[in-house]
């Protein structure tokens, strides 16, 4: 299968076009770290909004870490998968698993956003964007969380989905901006010629440099 992207910047830039008409209506757009911040800080400049990151986990399989059962956001709402007992999370296992990423959770938040609190998303335009939906689970519960602030319209935008997660995540937003929904979805990775992983450290320099930014240019 050919891939669709050349790189989340190229992705970036494709979302952008499709969610043009937001452009000029300061939206916040909120990245789920790590790989959609990059994509979340080329949507806030080519749209003239703000950036921020929602924090959400999602929880390992026990055999399988990289397989999702379901997430958890920084208040404690948990998403469980339906196919969370076949991969042998019974819950207990569930207990420790969301304790381990909630623990996760709130160091990022340290981290990420040190100086400040999350922005208020109250009565605003909300994107809510991700690299690519696989199992969906880490948007089902960024969603939640977004949705939770009140925003007047919450928008999910991701450039590739798996079409079953896809259909897991429509119903909690007001609409979903999808580039690419192939039948034959493996990974995230798979549509994507560069697709190098994101390191914190980097997280923390785009959510600081575009702070600056969207403060300089303020009227």
């Amino acid at each position: 299968m050919a891939m669709k992207f050349d790189s989340r910047i190229d992705a970036a830039r494709q979302l952008a076009k499709a969610l043009a008409g937001y452009r000029g209506r300061n939206p916040l757009v909120l990245a789920i770290p790590r790989g959609a911040v990059g994509i979340g800080k080329v949507l806030a400049d080519e749209l003239g909004g703000e950036l921020d990151v929602v924090l959400v986990r999602k929880l390992r399989a026990p055999y399988s870490p990289e397989f999702a059962i379901g997430s958890v956001d920084e208040s404690g709402w948990t998403y469980i998968a339906d196919h969370a007992a076949r991969s042998g999370a019974d819950p207990e296992y569930i207990e420790l698993e969301k304790s381990a990423q909630l623990e996760t959770l709130r160091k990022r938040r340290a981290e990420y956003t040190p100086a400040r609190p999350p922005i208020d998303a109250k009565d605003r335009i909300v994107i809510v964007v991700d690299d690519g939906l696989a199992t969906g689970a880490s948007m089902i519960a960024a969603l939640h969380a977004a949705r939770a602030k009140q925003p007047k319209r919450l928008i999910c935008a991701v450039p590739v989905a798996a079409p079953d997660s896809l259909d897991r995540v429509r119903p909690l937003a007001d609409e979903v901006v999808c580039l690419e929904a192939p039948e034959e979805f493996y990974a995230v990775g798979q549509f994507y010629h560069d697709f190098p992983q994101v390191e914190d450290d980097e997280v923390v320099a785009m959510l600081a440099q575009r702070a600056k930014e969207h403060s300089t240019n303020k009227p």
